[in-house]
């Protein structure tokens, strides 16, 4: 028999269809929206705006040398490149002061250090912001670079008249392990996820690793508002405030990319993690329930599988809606690997996608603390 007559087999494949619908709704509604996005060379033009590239940097020294060069060397005709040196206690002053002898678009700020005043990275921002000469300003960190010595005409070819805000992809670096997969999937699907929504009108976040708005924007929209006092969120939660489907554009080229390295252990890894969902909590309350909904719907979707799997229950349909789900998200991964230049993601598919809000969800408990905590700088 395909179908169980039995009420509370008909009542789990009633709650199982639904909440395959739900995840189908994820996939074909925003994920596929970049996935399927076709790729444009970045075209030359005679007229580019200049542009001013902000690092901020606290006991960065190694990064700075290893990845800056990549930053200073890009094919633009005017930009200069401010890093804020924010109370390193490292070689990053003696590191920037040999660029700067090679490097004349290269400029300096610097935090000294007060024991008396703990700050976030918002201040340096805020501190790079106001040094910078140009309107269009571009966000990247300290131990990231661009994939392509065109980044800054990927860049500048996204914007327009009306344009304020540009988000891009950050992504990570690839390196051996199971574990430097899982964090590039999770990298990637979070990536799907913010550009499917802002191409769907609905966009809610960005990454400070690869990010651009305007200056006159930025002061005119109060800088980061009313989260200036929050230790983190100086990226996401700002175009959370100040995106629109009418101001935010969104770099999608492949010369558009940037990459970071990786954390290196689980503990780093869940660090960064626990930092963003402590800014999450700040989104718009339309956008915390559309990611919200997601995870849950695929907890649920995964509890009934098992659960009418054990039980027999309509398995054949129970199996084919499963089979279904599978496909579609492999192929939406892979198309979405293509887009995002990260090959090879969507063989660990369903093995991630069941692993992934175990481990978002730990980060979440574990992360929330009483009062006011330690704070940390990025």
């Amino acid at each position: 028999m395909i179908l169980s007559d039995h009420p509370v087999h008909i009542i789990l494949l009633v709650l199982f269809v639904i909440m395959a619908t739900i995840q189908a709704w994820y996939w074909l509604a925003y994920y596929r929206k970049p996935a399927f996005f076709e790729n444009e060379a970045v075209e030359s033009r005679e007229a580019l705006p200049p542009l001013s590239v902000i690092i901020c940097a606290r006991n960065e020294a190694e990064n700075l040398r290893r990845f800056l060069p990549a930053v200073l060397k890009q094919d633009y005709p005017s930009y200069e490149v401010i890093v804020v040196n924010d109370c390193s206690e490292d070689n990053t002053y003696d590191v920037l002061g040999d660029l700067m002898k090679v490097y004349p678009h290269l400029k300096v700020s610097s935090i000294q250090k007060d024991p008396g005043f703990t700050h976030a990275k918002k201040l340096a921002m805020l501190i790079g912001i106001k040094a910078s000469s140009n309107d269009i300003l571009v966000f990247t960190d300290a131990d990231c670079h661009p994939v392509s010595d065109r980044w800054l005409r990927a860049v500048a070819q996204t914007w327009s008249e009306k344009t304020e805000i540009v988000i891009g992809y950050g992504g990570m670096a690839a390196e051996k392990g199971l574990l430097n997969k899982f964090i590039r999937h999770e990298t990637l699907i979070i990536a799907m996820q913010y550009f499917g929504m802002a191409m769907a009108g609905v966009p809610y976040m960005g990454v400070g690793r690869n990010l651009s708005y305007r200056r006159s924007f930025f002061f005119a929209r109060g800088g980061f508002g009313p989260f200036s006092h929050l230790m983190s969120g100086d990226d996401d939660l700002f175009v959370n405030r100040n995106a629109t489907p009418d101001n935010l554009s969104l770099m999608l080229s492949p010369d558009s990319f940037t990459l970071s390295v990786a954390p290196g252990s689980f503990s780093e890894w869940a660090k960064q993690r626990k930092r963003h969902f402590t800014t999450a909590v700040h989104y718009k309350g339309a956008d915390k329930i559309r990611l919200l909904i997601e995870p849950l719907s695929r907890v649920c979707y995964y509890g009934l599988l098992i659960a009418m799997l054990v039980m027999l229950a309509s398995w054949p349909v129970v199996l084919l809606i499963a089979l279904a789900r599978l496909v579609m998200r492999s192929v939406i991964l892979k198309r979405a690997g293509d887009t995002f230049s990260e090959k090879g993601l969507w063989y660990f598919s369903l093995f991630f996608d069941i692993l992934s809000p175990v481990v978002n969800s730990f980060f979440y408990l574990t992360g929330k603390r009483k009062g006011k905590g330690r704070e940390v700088w990025k």
